[in-house]
């Protein structure tokens, strides 16, 4: 007798996949993103990597796990704890047990929780689930990986290269549990396997085997329906933050008619900046992969004397080793973007996790009086412009301009729309031609408002002239030991920073106006606050958001802001660097402070607990 399988609508829902490295989960996750981007359904990804390049198989170490939101309303975050959890080993399951919800499915491949597999993963009975405290979950335990290896015998793979198809087995099983035409599928594996025929083949037909296995089992009493809904009219990328990081610097280049140059070291999480700009050369983009990180800032601040749009993207650990060149960025104003894609640590830390902790390190980590505008990036589509504004900053007001971003929104995606070049703000270098004073020119002349010196590329006739990192004479340029002229120059590079504050955006308030809390926030962090406030005026508490891409300096409005409302909380991943910044910059500010520093986002729950509690008190 056939089952009927009840289709259930929902409004939104948490995915995790997780498995081993090499069992494929990132590129799961990634087709499901997609197609159900595709569909019309919005979506927000979180991969989370194991430090660790490639730990023992079966271990605890070595889970990698992939987590997305969709909804038919505009969804923000991955969610905090999935309603489908696909667990391809014992161990994927135990690392995993605290982000499922108690009434949620978990798919597990039974071929993997053998006795060999639970000893590896550290269990002590032979019944995972009830160990862990799963037991109010519905379990669908299928043999995944003795079936795709029956499966693609027709293509005499070896057992070895079957099992790397086996993610795409579980893929059709979800696609079936959540009622997904798989053409989007299909057309991605065509794509990414178009030069292996026999691996395409395979993975198509584990797929189809695993859709079909939910089909033809019924393997659960319930699937589910996800409405989709009609976006915005545009053209959309499913894409992350390091790719819409260097779009931003791509625009950039192109609006301000400026070659675009990228000089960097390689390092988790900022790696993909450098791999995406070195394909965009058809643009005249130049990339140069350095022997180091000193030798990548270097290279760019030597580019951008030339006359190009430099930017270095490093990690927080890089940071440290550029910043002796940052300062001589700042000593001879010179352009250059610094993107920062913040990771764990101290020191090696934790590569693939995601903190806010290089905040006090890009605001006051060099030697000296050595201002720097710090621009940070808020969800992974923001960090475009985010990106685009370091950009327009460090060539209009000739200084290095550091971009914040992390490991969170570097590697999470969302459904994008790609914007309208000519509607981007404009940006106007300030070039030699500029200068209309009675004087011969100098180097260091600068205008009498904004401090910004006049830019001459070199070989342009009659504006010969070189730059260092000793002191420079106000007037002429030369090197400088005059006590007054050192007061006048360190004033003056102080007071072009601070002039930026004129040429940036409003802090924007969000929420209730006469709010009882405001949240205070930055970069990363948005997507998490602002669930968090939601899901609290829903309740019908009276709550408010300030989240702050610009840090040096301050919008104008921030003080106001600030001081508006009784009760503040600054949320960070830190142990308190931008509440500590704020106390600095605003007399009489002392804020609540929430703060976790785990390599993980904020839980949207925990949040709410805190700032209840707060507003209680």
């Amino acid at each position: 007798m056939t089952k009927n399988v009840e289709v259930k609508s929902l409004p939104s829902v948490v995915v995790r996949f997780c498995g081993d490295s090499g069992d494929g989960m990132q590129l799961t996750g990634t087709i499901f993103s997609d197609l159900s981007a595709v569909l019309g359904n919005t979506i927000s990804t979180f991969p989370d990597y194991p430090a660790e390049i490639r730990a023992p198989q079966g271990s605890l170490s070595g889970v990698s796990g992939f987590q997305v939101q969709i909804g038919t309303e505009p969804v923000i975050t991955p969610g905090d704890q999935a309603d489908v959890l696909v667990a391809m080993n014992a161990a994927a399951l135990k690392v995993n047990r605290n982000n499922v919800k108690r009434q949620s499915v978990i798919i597990v491949d039974s071929d993997s929780f053998q006795k060999k597999d639970l000893d590896k993963a550290e269990y002590k009975t032979d019944d995972p689930f009830k160990e862990i405290g799963l037991v109010t979950q519905e379990i669908i335990s299928a043999p995944i990986s003795s079936m795709v290896k029956e499966g693609l015998v027709e293509f005499g793979l070896d057992n070895k290269s079957a099992l790397r198809c086996k993610n795409m087995f579980a893929l059709g099983l979800v696609c079936w549990l959540f009622n997904r035409p798989m053409d989007h599928a299909f057309e991605y594996i065509n794509n990414k396997f178009k030069k292996k025929d026999t691996i395409r083949q395979a993975n198509i037909k584990a797929l189809t085997d695993g859709y079909n296995y939910g089909e033809n089992t019924h393997s659960s009493a319930t699937t589910y329906h996800i409405e989709s809904k009609q976006q915005p009219a545009g053209r959309y990328l499913d894409i992350n933050g390091n790719k819409a990081t260097s779009y931003g610097l791509i625009a950039a280049s192109e609006r301000a008619n400026l070659p675009l140059f990228l000089g960097s070291y390689p390092i988790t999480p900022a790696t993909d900046i450098l791999h995406e700009l070195a394909k965009h050369k058809n643009l005249g983009v130049k990339t140069v992969q350095a022997e180091d990180e000193i030798a990548g800032i270097c290279t760019a601040i030597g580019a951008s004397f030339a006359g190009n749009l430099a930017v270095t993207s490093t990690s927080g650990p890089g940071v440290a080793l550029k910043s002796e060149a940052l300062g001589l960025a700042v000593m001879a104003e010179l352009p250059l973007v610094v993107v920062d894609v913040q990771r764990g640590g101290p020191s090696t830390g934790l590569p693939t996790k995601s903190e806010q902790t290089d905040l006090l390190q890009v605001l006051y980590g060099r030697n000296g009086e050595s201002p720097v505008p710090v621009v940070a990036a808020t969800t992974p589509g923001e960090c475009f412009n985010a990106a685009y504004w370091a950009a327009k900053l460090a060539v209009e007001h000739m200084t290095p301009v550091v971009l914040l971003t992390d490991a969170f929104v570097a590697n999470g995606s969302t459904a994008w729309r790609i914007p309208e070049l000519d509607k981007l703000p404009a940006i106007t270098s300030n070039y030699v031609s500029n200068y209309k004073g009675d004087k011969e020119w100098k180097p260091f002349m600068r205008d009498e408002k904004s401090f910004v010196r006049y830019w001459a590329i070199p070989g342009t006739e009659g504006y010969q002239h070189i730059l260092g990192g000793l002191e420079k004479d106000s007037e002429t340029g030369v090197i400088s030991t005059k006590p007054d002229n050192h007061q006048l120059m360190v004033t003056n590079r102080q007071a072009k920073v601070d002039y930026i504050a004129n040429c940036i955006p409003d802090l924007e308030l969000e929420g209730d106006e006469d709010a009882d809390l405001l949240i205070v926030g930055w970069g990363g962090t948005y997507a998490h606050l602002h669930a968090a406030m939601d899901e609290m005026r829903e309740s019908g508490k009276k709550v408010a958001l300030a989240h702050f891409t610009f840090i040096n300096p301050l919008p104008k409005n921030a003080k106001d802001i600030l001081k508006r409302f009784k009760k503040v909380v600054v949320a960070e991943q830190n142990l308190g660097q931008f509440a500590m910044y704020l106390r600095s910059k605003v007399p009489g500010f002392n804020p609540y402070q929430f703060n976790r520093v785990k390599g993980q986002p904020f839980k949207v729950k925990r949040l709410v607990e805190e700032f209840t509690d707060i507003i209680n008190h």
